[in-house]
């Protein structure tokens, strides 16, 4: 069959073969040729191979309208956007048409009457699947004429009466017709107007105040809500829920490499000229583990979640504070170590939302604790206990070593041959022999030893001495 888009007018539209079909239909047959190709259904989407993309693709071959639950930064908004690449790329509609009318099914007063009276002459245009999606964040102050519509009253001074289904203005759903929409927060609508979707979602068709009217719209309607929210800001009512076929719970990374994963693909780092940088795997494992760290503690609320945005903006900041280190000395590798962590307070703030069970403690003083653990906890997996015996023996006998976030890497690593095992442990774990990846290395060490209370360390304006116990 040829591409019907040239087609302008019903008439053309009929000799070129296309065919109507329902929102679900396409979405089923797009769907069922992209598993065909092994094409990802979600492309970006990281970890949700095994439980939340099954689901979905389940729900979406049966038709179901769906609501995502899960806590804040588990990809529900891109999971509900992405759905649109499943629609067709063009439709044909009424010209004119406020709600995509199908010029062989017109469900809209006003187009039945254009396709009654020009018949094969209708024009129509083409609309791309781009058009047919529509989103609404759900408040309190949302209602049933923003969402199914109202009395248009423009319309009605313009001398039309009430019984004029033409006076009706249409609201978010209807003009979704033959498209996807999304409510996101769904447990924030008022009960009233959770009402209002019954017969959408049920009856698949819309009526608006009196009128007596029934309009059959085809939408497929999608929603997205926090589990908590069924008991604190407000609630799905239960004849809303029943009505939602599917329900997926999604949920944050269970491992930190693919929580690394995915703060490596989301992250946005602007290049700078004559600088290059990298981050070293176990500096990239101790910002997945501040996270993790803070999603088993009992400081942190986890009722509202810690948020994979949290990983993405700290290895952002982390890779931030390393160019500007590289910036004021004329490096030309920025590497992120130790000292630089001290910067993610500005990108963790905010992010986490405390729980003040006892005494009180400050947010700063939750993320130093929480940096404390994940360094600790990446130190002990990285840097066997007894290659360190050497470099904690020379502290003993009398050695230090300053390090700060504003120093270059040569003057970390100057004198350090004169503790044996530091500086070739250091290039093992770095991974080359770059001054910067090595003093990145040594900081990483000499932390990971203070914090089992094998060295000391003490604060020299503005910088770290590392010394005996």
């Amino acid at each position: 069959m040829s591409d019907p888009r040239p087609a302008r007018t019903l008439g053309e539209l009929r000799a070129s073969g296309w065919e109507s079909r329902s929102v679900r239909e396409e979405i089923r047959a797009n769907l069922v040729a992209r598993l065909r190709s092994g094409e990802p259904l979600v492309p970006g989407i990281v970890g949700y191979d095994d439980t939340v993309i099954p689901a979905l693709v389940h729900a979406l071959l049966v038709g179901h309208d769906v609501i995502f639950l899960g806590e804040r930064g588990q990809a529900k908004s891109r999971l509900i956007r992405s759905l649109v690449d499943l629609l067709d790329p063009w439709i044909p509609e009424v010209e004119g048409s406020e709600i995509h009318d199908d010029p062989f099914r017109p469900v809209s007063p006003w187009a039945r009457r254009v396709v009654g009276e020009q018949g094969d002459a209708t024009p129509i245009r083409w609309v791309p699947r781009e058009e047919r999606y529509a989103e609404k964040l759900a408040t309190p102050d949302t209602s049933v004429a923003d969402l199914l519509g109202d009395v248009d009253p423009v319309k009605v001074a313009r001398g039309r009466t009430l019984a004029d289904e033409e006076t009706l203005h249409f609201g978010l759903l209807p003009r979704t017709h033959r498209g996807i929409f999304c409510i996101n927060e769904l447990p924030d609508l008022t009960e009233k107007v959770q009402v209002g979707l019954f017969n959408v979602l049920e009856e698949r068709d819309l009526q608006v105040r009196g009128y007596r009217i029934r309009l059959p719209i085809d939408v497929l309607v999608v929603a997205s809500a926090n589990p908590e929210d069924y008991t604190s800001r407000g609630r799905i009512i239960t004849p809303l829920k029943d009505r939602y076929a599917a329900q997926i719970r999604t949920h944050y990374p269970a491992t930190t490499e693919l929580e690394l994963a995915i703060a490596r693909q989301e992250a946005s780092i602007p290049e700078i000229p004559g600088v290059r940088w990298r981050v070293p795997p176990f500096m990239e494992e101790i910002v997945a583990e501040l996270t993790f760290a803070a999603r088993a503690s009992p400081d942190v609320s986890q009722v509202s979640g810690v948020s994979v945005r949290m990983t993405i903006a700290n290895y952002e900041t982390l890779v931030a504070s390393a160019i500007h280190r590289a910036l004021r000395t004329g490096e030309s590798l920025a590497v992120p170590r130790i000292s630089d962590l001290a910067a993610l307070s500005a990108s963790t703030a905010g992010k986490l939302e405390l729980e003040y069970a006892g005494s009180e403690r400050s947010e700063e003083e939750v993320v130093r604790d929480l940096l404390r653990r994940a360094v600790r906890r990446v130190f002990d997996e990285r840097v066997p206990e007894e290659g360190t015996a050497s470099v904690v023996e020379a502290f003993q006998q009398g050695w230090q070593v300053e390090v700060g976030a504003d120093m270059p890497a040569e003057e970390v690593l100057t004198g350090l041959d004169h503790i044996p095992g530091l500086r070739e442990g250091a290039a093992g774990i770095a991974g080359d022999a770059n001054p910067a990846s090595v003093a990145s290395a040594v900081e990483f060490i000499l932390e990971g030893l203070h914090l089992h209370n094998r060295l000391n360390k003490s604060a020299v304006e503005g910088r770290a001495r590392y010394g005996r116990r």
